[in-house]
């Protein structure tokens, strides 16, 4: 990044062409049905492969995309979807590859709508088992193009197990000739589930679903569950989660064991229950890096824990009026409140034995819920919750006690947030019963502030989002009265994390909460007026949450204080530089509604903080200070009194020594001097606008010196903060001098005056560029009254910052911020006629006007890109204001030459290739055109503009994009005044590095061009003027290779054919003898491919200036650059088959034999008899190999060394020849 607040120069440009609208969840329903429809018919014709097919694929699967948010809108057509695909796959006659592609749709439509709703649809007849039994048999399980017919195939299969009828049935006679016995049906099932559940690919999913589904039916589970539950086992025990292999396998039994527990009878699966998690302690699963195995495990253990427990409905949870919607509706028609709360104090089945293994499930589940992973901790979460609903009350007592001890600070923040998780599932299910609200609130309480610092950045987003889900969830599980005791609390912790949270999700999440309690509590305070303002899309923005709605909260009572305090507490010492910064503006806000609060507690506590061991906290502390004590300025001076009717003599006296303490603790230095220097700076600012009492204090002196410390060593801070404390501390500077420098309304100090302008003078021509930035803004700065009488003497130094010299070529950020102070000193002084010193007046406009001018050329380039971007960014926008200022108040001071001049220099920035400069000149072009009160005079063509740019378009257009801006650009080429600045603006673009920028300029340029062909004077008049770019600027590299390609362009599309009528036209002579002046001697590459294109695209003209291209391709043919030579041999090969007529039909065959056949980058010696060969057959001279010569003193003598040779054109050959290029 740039050390200025500006992007870095030359970065890739972004183009707003068209906004994509997002529509969320705003579908109504399957509008591509008929398009689906015609998709699925010609599967039949392009299974084929190719590009159709994958066209149709990717068709399919866009149009499925769009529905993932909303599936259920695809329910209607589910069923005539999967008909016509399933026609397909049991046609008989469809190829393997129909078939394929048929099940990758299905599988699409599965992905999309979920595969339990889809199952339903399979066909499931008795008819149905073999056939698509038969169908996977014959899959090839190794075969990875085709997974998803597998996996939709065991889909099937699994749906096609619930046939009501006992497999055997489908057997007939197995054995088919003596000694064979043919497979059962159930056999081959079990055998394709368990081959399956040990691949690699999603079928291992599927397996999963069709072992559970086969192996819990009545006439399986007898004879191969057993077996199953045994292979699986022992499966497990093998396999180690250490390698891939290993990994797959766990998985498949993991899921088809926890699939099995959760659709399989209670009766059938408790006998194997205890060995299962026998098992799966043995294979030590938390321990895997492999977070689904993890989350499987978990998943199992859950289904075993429920599976030793009978299933019931807790009898002592807690309930919130009934199940049914229908029972409540009656209750309330009937004048009846809701049902009350039942809470039993007795468990009928207290005496019940809970299992052994239950503990152990408990246990390794409430360790679960410190997963490092967020899918573990929410499946051991719900898992909790289901168990507690099944154990005696006491019991789930312990273990909703087991989860508040997750709330230690000893813990991490994963425990914090499974902890969350698994209280909000209980309270959801009634298992949190009221007498435990206490201890949970308060850890909740807790929980929507956690943010634990680590390293760079913190941990805690998850836990206060999850804390909001608690808070959430209990808005449904309890009735108001019990949770009346905690409304202040959890009103004001949701209001704050709504509004005051770091993370956008966390503060989307508290206002949900916050909604909920609302409308289902109907307690929270002010619950309407606050959902109003801080609903989900208005917390979204951050600065506005803390600059703006909390201010319209805060103006309810019950909020304010718990506001202010949670900034002072935990927002001002914020691990984030830009929470503490609004966190600050955020107290000054709010101290303007608790004013005597803000002045009795709150400032006293900042300032005990001011000198914390922690830089954070000094940071915040010292920023809030300076924001409380501005508010309460701002407060007295409303009822015209002094800021200390607010504050006591102690606050005033421990604001003065903030300075005095830090720098004798010497903590401006070191790492955290930066952070200081800028709170530091805010202070003197806000304390300075404050009119505190401290006019001739010593503590003047101090500040003062820390801003020119500040100013004078920026050089030395890291480039990320430079910009923010220049800007603060020249902020100061310019608070402190208005406040404590003025003797007199309007007069200065003499002395002080002396000692600032002559000692910030000097240090305009420091050697550190950051040096020179610093005091130019600070002189900007200064108040009229210190720049009373010294203002040539100031402007003369500014004007001579903003001059770029050899040795300081490289500061375009000091002549930047020269130019900003510049235009900032003619704003404060004003105009006034004949005062120079005073103000600007006609004496020196002229030369104010000349500096800004200048620098609007700055083009300097380093390894940022294109910095003189930001000079001319900032010229033009100094330009604006200087003449807007004299436009208001003396427009006669503006001169026709000097509005022309800005004019079109601005033009030509607004058709430049910087698409943020590019849109920064258009406004400022337009601003000018269109200012009216009064106009300015002298803009040239102000009619044609005016017609051109409309008024009424000017907030319409996007200059940002090159589509909108080049268009309207170019249509200045047809005004004589700003064709010159337009066409090299367009030059430099056409031949930049952007698609989008060369296409759009292009196009644009060649739109105007062939509106002018037949308009000769026109044409000419073009002509004349891209000529005369070329020779202003012949081999300045930043305009001749662009321009050398955009001529290459013009000349390629015919723009000059009219030219070509005459033989040596003017145009074509001057062109060819400026090309060769461009590229003689040039060693660069992109220059000399560029002049190839043009010297190839004249040979259009006929005459001379043909024969002189040819020549001038033949010598490039023997280029010391291999590249070189056989790029001009492509391009005159191809300029030969264009123009036919270049050279005779009877050697035409064997020039273009030469050219192709030549190897060009051989040795130059081979390579130029073939060159002399094709000069011989074109009809121009052979170029002359003479030594290279040094001339010393009037005598010629060869080069101590071997003298190097080029070839050249004897004079005697060709006559009047000038000179030609080098090779």
């Amino acid at each position: 990044m740039a050390l200025s607040d500006e992007p870095a120069a030359g970065g890739p440009e972004e183009e707003a062409e068209d906004e994509t609208l997002a529509f969320g969840a705003a579908l109504e329903a399957f509008g591509e049905s008929a398009e689906t429809r015609a998709l699925l018919g010609r599967l039949r014709e392009v299974h084929g492969g190719g590009a159709e097919r994958e066209v149709a694929l990717e068709r399919f699967r866009v149009i499925m995309d769009k529905y993932q948010e909303q599936p259920h809108l695809l329910d209607p057509h589910l069923e005539w979807m999967m008909n016509l695909l399933l026609d397909i796959v049991q046609d008989q006659t469809s190829p393997a590859s129909l078939v394929h592609l048929a099940f990758k749709f299905l599988y699409i439509i599965t992905k999309v709508r979920g595969y339990k709703t889809f199952l339903r649809l399979f066909p499931h007849e008795v008819a149905d088992v073999e056939p698509v039994l038969d169908l996977v048999t014959n899959q090839n399980p190794k075969d990875h193009e085709t997974w998803e017919t597998r996996y939709m195939l065991l889909l099937w299969l699994s749906v096609t197990c619930l046939i009501p009828f006992d497999f055997s049935r489908l057997d007939g006679n197995l054995l088919t000739q003596p000694g064979q016995t043919r497979m059962s049906i159930m056999d081959r099932i079990l055998q394709i589930a368990e081959s399956y559940l040990i691949v690699s690919d999603k079928a291992r999913d599927a397996a999963a679903v069709l072992v559970s589904r086969f192996i819990t039916r009545p006439d399986v589970k007898q004879s191969k569950m057993a077996e199953f539950l045994d292979w699986s086992l022992c499966n497990l025990a093998r396999s180690s989660f250490q390698t891939m292999q290993g990994v797959i396998i766990m998985d498949g039994m993991l899921q088809a064991l926890a699939q099995i527990f959760k659709h399989g009878k209670r009766e059938d699966c408790l006998p194997y229950a205890a060995t299962v998690l026998r098992c799966l302690d043995g294979c030590r699963l938390p321990e895997s890096n492999q977070t689904l195995l993890r989350k499987l495990g978990v998943k199992l253990v859950q289904r075993l824990g429920l599976t030793f427990l009978k299933p019931k409905v807790a009898a002592w949870r807690y309930q919130r009026g009934c199940r049914s919607l229908a029972a409540n509706l009656q209750l309330l028609t009937q004048g009846q409140s809701e049902q009350k709360p039942l809470i039993l104090t007795e468990d009928d089945d207290e005496d019940d034995d809970v299992p052994e293994g239950v503990e152990r499930v408990i246990e390794q589940l409430l360790v679960g819920l410190k997963d490092k992973d967020t899918v573990v901790r929410w499946s051991a979460a719900k898992g909790i919750g289901r168990m507690a609903g099944r154990l005696p009350r006491a019991l789930a007592d312990d273990v909703v006690g087991s989860v508040l001890d997750c709330f230690s600070f000893q813990e991490t923040d994963k425990a914090w947030h499974g902890g969350c998780l698994a209280l909000a599932e209980l309270g959801r299910r009634g298992l949190l019963l009221p007498s435990r609200l206490v201890d949970v609130v308060t850890v909740i309480l807790k929980a929507l502030t956690y943010d634990e610092k680590r390293g760079a950045c913190s941990v805690g987003t998850n836990v206060r989002d999850a804390a909001c889900y608690v808070c959430w969830a209990f808005a449904r599980a309890y009735e108001p009265q019990e949770l009346k005791p905690f409304v202040t609390a959890i009103s004001s912790a949701l209001v704050i994390a709504a509004v005051f949270d770091r993370d956008i999700n966390c503060r989307r999440a508290a206002s949900a909460a916050f909604q909920e309690n609302v409308g289902r509590q109907g307690t929270f305070p002010h619950g309407i007026d606050i959902l109003t303002t801080a609903d989900y899309f208005a917390v979204g923005n951050r600065s506005n949450c803390f600059l703006v709605i909390s201010v319209f909260i805060a103006g309810f009572p019950e909020y304010t204080q718990p506001m202010i305090d949670h900034l002072v507490t935990l927002k001002i010492n914020h691990w984030d530089g830009v929470i503490r910064e609004l966190a600050a503006k955020a107290l000054h806000n709010l101290a303007q509604q608790a004013p005597e609060f803000s002045a009795t507690q709150v400032l006293p506590r900042l300032l005990s903080m001011t000198l914390s061991p922690d830089l954070h906290t000094r940071h915040g502390s010292i920023l809030a200070c300076a924001e409380v004590a501005y508010a309460l300025y701002k407060l007295a001076a409303r009822e015209n009194r002094p800021v200390t009717d607010h504050l006591d003599e102690q606050a005033v006296q421990g604001l003065k020594q903030i300075h005095q303490q830090l720098y004798d603790r010497q903590l401006y230095r070191g790492l955290g001097g930066q952070l200081m220097r800028q709170a530091v700076c805010v202070l003197i600012e806000k304390l300075s606008l404050s009119k505190m009492p401290f006019r001739g204090d010593i503590v003047i002196d101090g500040w003062q010196w820390l801003i020119n410390d500040t100013l004078r060593h920026l050089h030395l801070i890291s480039s990320h903060s430079r910009q923010q404390i220049k800007d603060a501390a020249v902020s100061a500077l310019a608070a402190l001098c208005s406040e404590y420098y003025v003797k007199e309304p309007g007069e200065a100090d003499p002395a002080i005056q002396e000692e600032l302008i002559t000692q910030y003078l000097a240090e305009l021509w420091n050697p550190e560029e950051m040096t020179r930035c610093g005091f130019s803004l600070a002189l900007g700065a200064l108040p009229g009254f210190l720049l009373k009488g010294r203002l040539q003497q100031v402007l003369t130094g500014l004007r001579a910052v903003t001059h770029t010299s050899p040795k300081d070529v490289s500061f375009a950020e000091s002549r930047r911020d020269g130019l900003k102070a510049i235009a900032r000193i003619c704003q404060t002084v004003g105009v006034k006629a004949g005062a120079p010193d005073e103000a600007v007046c006609r004496e020196n406009v002229s030369q104010i006007y000349c500096a800004l001018l200048s620098c609007m050329d700055d083009y300097t380039t380093d390894s940022r890109g294109d910095v003189g971007a930001w000079v001319r960014k900032a010229a033009m926008t100094s330009l604006m204001d200087l003449t807007l200022l004299l436009a208001r108040s003396q427009p006669e001071l503006i001169e026709a030459h000097i509005c022309e001049r800005i004019m079109c220099c601005v033009a030509q920035q607004a058709s430049e290739k910087i698409d943020r400069f590019r849109a920064h000149a258009a406004s400022v072009f337009l601003t000018l055109l269109h200012f009216d009160s009064p106009p300015i005079p002298h803009v040239p063509h102000r009619g044609e503009l005016e017609k051109l740019f409309p008024r009424s378009d000017v907030a319409s257009v996007n200059w940002n994009a090159p589509s909108q801006a080049f268009p309207r650009i170019t249509q200045l080429l047809g005004l004589p005044t700003y064709r010159y600045h337009v066409l090299l603006g367009l030059v430099v673009s056409l031949g930049g590095l952007t698609e989008s920028t060369i296409r759009h300029s292009t196009q644009s340029l060649f739109e105007y061009m062939k509106g002018i062909q037949s308009d000769p004077q026109a044409l000419g008049s073009f002509s004349g003027t891209l000529l005369q770019i070329f020779e202003d600027n012949l081999l300045n590299e930043r305009v001749s290779v662009p321009l050398l390609k955009t001529l290459d362009h013009v000349l390629t599309h015919g723009c000059f054919d009219i030219f070509t009528t005459e033989e040596d036209h003017p145009f074509a002579v001057k062109l060819l003898a400026l090309c060769k002046k461009e590229i003689k001697n040039s060693k660069d590459v992109q220059k000399l491919l560029s002049g190839i294109a043009v010297f190839c695209g004249m040979v259009q003209f006929p005459g001379d200036v043909r024969r002189k291209a040819l020549l001038q391709l033949c010598l490039l043919l023997c280029h010391r650059f291999p590249l070189i030579r056989k790029t001009t041999a492509s391009q005159v090969y191809e300029t030969l088959l264009t123009y036919s007529d270049i050279v005779g039909a009877d050697v035409l065959d064997e020039v273009v034999t030469v050219l192709s056949d030549t190897a060009w980058d051989a040795e130059l010696a081979v390579v130029r008899k073939q060159r002399n060969r094709l000069c011989d057959l074109l009809g121009v001279p052979r170029p002359q190999l003479v030594p290279q010569l040094t001339v010393e003193e009037g005598t010629t003598t060869a080069p101590p060394r071997c003298p190097e040779t080029r070839e050249v054109l004897q004079p005697n050959r060709i006559a009047g020849e000038p000179d030609v290029a080098s090779v």
